[in-house]
């Protein structure tokens, strides 16, 4: 077996800062994480770029903040990140990868400079439609709905400790009449909560985003990116990394560590299948290794027009994310336990969908129902729908080679398995033909020509929303495991307090005290955004409840 070394042996003493310049960091997965590790490990730990080695399983960067394709075949996003300026750990990123499209700024101004144009400033004016006798009324969405008794079930969850709220799921803690809100259906539809994911979880977003009640019904506070999430955050950093001499290594999966027999917590070896070959990558005590455990993308699979997306849950069709953490669970019991999330299935997976038109008449009268321009307009969800189907018509042209003349939509259903209202079949067993004639059934519009002038691409994904299920302590391992001397593990399935999942600023913030903590340095990632804590936030979310 091929053995790969990197540099001559060196002693890393304990409890000493280590010598960017002997340090070589091996970092496993090419998302978001590994991305911002490697940007803070160059800015802060002056590590040299050709001292850092991204080890990715797929031919591309980037993770789950995917985008691909053409007006041929259709375009395809697996999902849709949502920015917020309180994401503090990503804006901090963002402001220090130069812009790709402007010379002397960042991806951070061109963020800025889209979202302070009013034709993209996002104002909502149909969160929620549902079924009319002529068409979708749109709903009045000022009013969350709630009465006097889900109002203090609200506040009261709020109150309690994790440790009391333990694994309780979110219907544990209010009446079923909660479930029919105007404020759950929105919550729900924009961060992709269920009734029966975690109580914790759910608590932790009321905090972290209580600054979001007043204009939850319009998603005012959301900042978009100028294309699709990876040719506007991943490509500029990608291409950052690369000039500064990184070393990308595709296709490479990284199968198990050895630790150095006695120690369990310091890694000596990186056993890997490269481009079909088995190799290992022989590590000193001063190198440092930085894992991303887990995907909620693992095993996507992508659908036609004619075809629905199948159900891909085979080991051997797997990312590799997971399988190296069972690995590293069986090993110690500070790694955490990755069956907790990945052997749920029926709790965790969505089905979304990217909808690509050679004809504007769609997207055109989606503008003219909701009075909301391309760009302007965030979710409208269909709250009749029995998958709870959502749409977004992002800013157009949504990917740099998309011609003007084609239009791009996303969508997606949060109960997959649930028989639609129009074609009654569940959601994962229609084509991508069968979800448009669902959408266009809710939407009351005319089928006409629309079918003929669409490409959709269904894309079902298992593990979508793993990372929300209901957890213990321990479950989610620490980011830097107890007694570690050159591990960390990063990704939405790490424990960092108070912070949410499913959001880019959880990945970044966890890449941030990574390489804080194994380079030595004397930095900390900004503190988590509390909105509670600021008198004004909480009185204008309190009045946003009494509604």
């Amino acid at each position: 077996m091929p053995h790969l070394s990197f540099h001559e042996h060196h002693e890393q003493p304990e409890g000493v800062r280590r010598d960017p310049k002997t340090t070589q960091a091996f970092l496993i997965g090419g998302g978001i994480g590994s991305l911002a590790a490697a940007v803070h490990l160059i800015q802060d730990a002056k590590v040299p770029g050709n001292n850092i080695h991204i080890l990715e399983a797929l031919p591309v960067s980037g993770g789950s903040m995917d985008g691909a394709g053409d007006p041929e075949q259709g375009y395809i996003t697996r999902g849709g990140r949502m920015l917020n300026s309180s994401y503090v750990c990503t804006y901090d990123l963002l402001g220090r990868v130069p812009s790709m499209d402007s010379e002397g700024r960042t991806v951070l101004d061109d963020l800025h400079r889209f979202n302070s144009q009013l034709e993209n400033q996002t104002c909502s004016k149909a969160r929620l439609v549902a079924g009319g006798e002529d068409r979708p009324a749109i709903l009045d969405t000022t009013k969350m709905g709630f009465n006097t008794l889900e109002r203090l079930d609200l506040v009261k969850l709020t109150m309690t400790p994790e440790k009391e709220l333990g694994k309780k799921r979110i219907d544990i803690c209010f009446p079923a009449a909660f479930f029919k809100t105007n404020f759950w259906f929105m919550w729900a539809t924009t961060f992709a909560f269920q009734p029966w994911h975690s109580a914790v979880e759910f608590r932790r977003y009321i905090l972290r985003f209580l600054h979001e009640f007043p204009r939850l019904n319009t998603l005012a506070g959301v900042d978009r990116t100028p294309y699709d999430q990876y040719d506007s955050i991943i490509r500029p950093i990608e291409e950052y990394l690369k000039d500064q001499g990184v070393d990308f290594r595709y296709n490479t999966k990284v199968t198990d560590f050895s630790f150095i027999e006695g120690i369990p917590m310091t890694v000596n070896e990186l056993h890997m299948m490269s481009n079909g070959t088995q190799m290992t990558a022989q590590l000193d005590p001063q190198d440092i290794v930085i894992a991303t455990l887990g995907c909620m993308t693992s095993n996507s699979s992508i659908g036609t027009n004619d075809t629905p997306p199948p159900l891909l849950l085979d080991d051997e069709k797997q990312d590799g994310s997971w399988e190296l953490w069972l690995q590293l669970a069986a090993k110690h019991e500070k790694f955490g336990h990755p069956n907790v999330f990945s052997d749920r299935v029926d709790e965790s997976k969505w089905e979304s969908f990217t909808v690509t038109l050679d004809d504007p008449e769609l997207v055109l009268r989606i503008e003219g129902l909701t009075r909301n321009e391309a760009g302007t307009g965030a979710l409208m969800t269909f709250k009749d729908s029995n998958w709870l189907m959502s749409i977004v018509v992002p800013h157009q042209p949504h990917f740099p080679n998309q011609p003007w003349s084609v239009k791009v939509f996303w969508g997606y259903g949060l109960f997959p398995d649930r028989e639609g209202n129009f074609v009654h079949k569940p959601m994962m067993e229609c084509s991508g033909r069968e979800i448009l004639l669902e959408l266009l059934g809710h939407l009351e519009f005319p089928v006409g020509t629309i079918l003929d002038h669409a490409i959709v691409r269904p894309c079902l994904m298992p593990y979508i929303t793993s990372q929300f299920l209901t957890r213990g302590p321990g479950d989610r391992p620490q980011v830097i495991p107890e007694g570690s001397t050159n591990l960390a593990l990063i990704g939405q399935f790490v424990e960092i307090p108070e912070d949410t999942v499913f959001t880019v600023e959880y990945s970044v913030r966890g890449a941030q005290m990574a390489v804080y903590e194994l380079m030595g340095l004397d930095l900390k990632p900004k503190s988590v955004y509390k909105g509670g804590r600021q008198l004004g936030v909480l009185v204008k979310a309190m009045k946003s409840m009494m509604t």
